[in-house]
């Protein structure tokens, strides 16, 4: 039985012993790590560590710009000596990984690449608990994390019954790893995670989850996400095959490469991919057009508790043979599994998933809660909530609407934070989330956004941002936007518009042959374009939360860039600043 993370491998081996529990791709090829290799080499590079001289309760960090097999063997080999991982974020600022690096006190680093390396290293300098840092890929100058496995190999008749002790004196209860959430404000707070926090949820979430033995899945989200840590603890314990996408611009080709069961997502991905189709569906003329648009009009139209009549599924049929067929190959044609997390989903968005053959269980939880709290199942979901509570976990709704968790997910502590861990857990054990939300019939749980987020227009009229930005995003012409209006009179926005899209609409519609943004935006036509989306959906909203008036902005919203935080949420105070003057004409006029 799995009851600490460093139990995973010895399970595997036991349960379901395969040739591919990981794959990654090197030199063209896919290359497969098995069962035994895994169990080995997590144990050789444990004696590694101890061999360094590290000891229960040192830290030691990982820098990854993608996922790696390797990850997973450093990940239980730090576990196996009770020596607790830092994951991080490759894409956060030079301060943040000082912060970072500083207040956790890591004695070694360990980077992905030289690209990493050159942007970690400017902080090396003043970092005193710093004894060295290690490579996964050849860098000049560095050892890599083989040189930790023959450490191992050297000294494992010396220091086999450490390793052995160190293991049996570890507890549930004892930390495994320190997780820093980027936030959207201030400085990353360090979320302490037991073995306990995480055993508990990915057991839970590899009970209900319907992927098993054998099954493949394609990892992409970083797996300094707790979100893809868990998920890629829970496939393993499930019997699946995690193979690691070669980057972010590679998914679709590495989905239709090895055929995938799921991969887990964040909303953003999800609706990329609708963006993608909606996009080409456009293009589309004469019975063609006819057939896509009947086919988007069906998807709008499934039942948000998925009980569709007999007329509902001859048409999908139909459609399928026609449509939704094409965009399941083009993920593989395997699919059985997406999950997403991270952020609200647009129930537009999860009804085309669904309707297109392509099951999407959304769920919700925090880094503080290990992070489960919810989750959609095969015979228990509903469109537009994040699923029923799991198993072992509780929750209640505070006067102010605040979500509260309380179970054996929720976190140890804030790292050195004794008084932020006050504020957030209370005497009797309940974490406060900071999210608004209700529960509905047989505890599905239903997001409203951040508590933090709220704010008030001078007419008194309290505006929940993300609920309306992410039915914006639903809209072909969109990619994406921001609320403001806190203080102010109405509800306004900055819109990142569908430049794709505008370019091809320009040329196809009005023969208007353009490539620059700022020229495109100024266009009455394209004004009137957007300006007429916005009053649609504007329809669909109280008269409260509709969007009175909006600037259009050039530059796309990314995480090196700034809009968004690492787990691409945005960063309101940063995208309010930067865009100051357009704010102000948006009341000006």
């Amino acid at each position: 039985m799995v009851s600490r993370t460093f139990d995973i491998p010895e399970f595997c081996q036991r349960e379901h012993p395969r040739e591919d529990i990981f794959a990654s791709k090197k030199n063209g090829k896919w290359r497969k790590i098995s069962t035994i290799q895994y169990l080995d080499l997590s144990r050789m590079a444990g004696i590694g560590f101890l061999s360094l001289g590290l000891q229960k309760g040192d830290m030691v960090a990982t820098v990854c710009s993608t996922n790696i097999p390797e990850w997973n063997f450093i990940d239980i080999a730090l576990a196996r000596g009770g020596i607790i991982h830092v994951p991080v974020y490759p894409t956060i600022s030079e301060e943040s990984f000082e912060y970072i690096f500083s207040q956790s006190g890591v004695k070694y680093i360990f980077v992905s690449d030289q690209k990493v390396y050159n942007r970690i290293k400017p902080v090396l300098g003043n970092l005193p608990n710093l004894q060295g840092v290690y490579s996964f890929r050849k860098i000049k100058g560095l050892p890599t994390w083989m040189s930790i496995i023959h450490l191992g190999r050297k000294n494992k008749l010396k220091l086999i019954k450490k390793i052995e002790k160190s293991e049996q004196s570890i507890q549930e209860k004892d930390p495994a790893t320190l997780i820093y959430t980027s936030g959207t404000t201030g400085k990353p707070k360090g979320v302490m995670l037991s073995h306990r926090n995480l055993v508990s949820n990915l057991i839970t979430a590899s009970r209900i989850h319907p992927l098993k033995y054998k099954d493949r899945v394609l990892s992409f989200l970083p797996l300094s996400h707790v979100y893809e840590r868990t998920s890629n603890y829970q496939f393993q314990v499930s019997g699946a095959c995690l193979y690691y996408a070669e980057d972010i611009t590679s998914i679709m080709k590495n989905l239709i490469e090895i055929k995938p069961h799921g991969f887990t997502a964040v909303p953003r991905v999800l609706e990329k991919i609708r963006s993608y189709y909606l996009n080409q569906g456009a293009q589309l003329k004469g019975i063609q057009r006819y057939i896509f648009s009947a086919s988007k009009k069906l998807a709008n139209q499934y039942p948000s508790n998925h009980n569709q009549d007999i007329l509902f599924l001859l048409r999908k049929a139909i459609l399928n043979i026609l449509v939704f067929k094409k965009i399941q190959m083009a993920l593989g044609g395997k699919i059985k599994f997406i999950g997403c997390g991270g952020a609200r989903l647009s129930p537009r968005v999860e009804k085309f998933f669904w309707t297109a053959g392509l099951p999407v269980y959304q769920g919700y939880g925090l880094t503080e809660t290990s992070p489960l709290v919810s989750l959609n199942q095969k015979e228990s979901r509903h469109i537009g909530s994040v699923g029923p509570l799991i198993p072992g976990v509780d929750v209640k709704i505070s006067e102010e609407r605040e979500i509260l968790v309380k179970g054996p997910n929720v976190m140890m502590a804030y790292y050195e934070e004794a008084e932020l861990t006050r504020e957030v857990i209370d005497d009797q054990g309940w974490f406060h989330t900071g999210d608004l939300g209700n529960l509905g019939k047989n505890n599905f749980l239903f997001i409203h956004g951040r508590k933090k987020e709220l704010f008030k227009t001078s007419y008194g009229k309290y505006i929940a941002p993300q609920v309306i930005e992410s039915r914006f995003r639903e809209s072909e012409l969109i990619s994406q936007l921001m609320v403001v209006g806190e203080g102010e009179k109405f509800a306004g926005a900055l819109v990142l518009p569908n430049f794709d899209f505008l370019f091809k609409w320009l040329k196809s519609i009005h023969r208007i042959h353009l490539k620059d943004r700022q020229k495109l935006i100024q266009l009455p036509q394209v004004r009137t374009l957007v300006e007429n989306e916005i009053n649609e959906i504007n329809e669909s909203l109280d008269s409260g939360e509709q969007i009175k008036n909006f600037q259009m902005v050039i530059q796309d919203w990314t995480i090196l860039s700034g809009e968004f935080s690492p787990s691409l949420k945005l960063r309101r105070k940063y995208i309010l600043k930067k865009y100051e003057n357009l704010v102000k004409a948006i009341y000006q006029a």
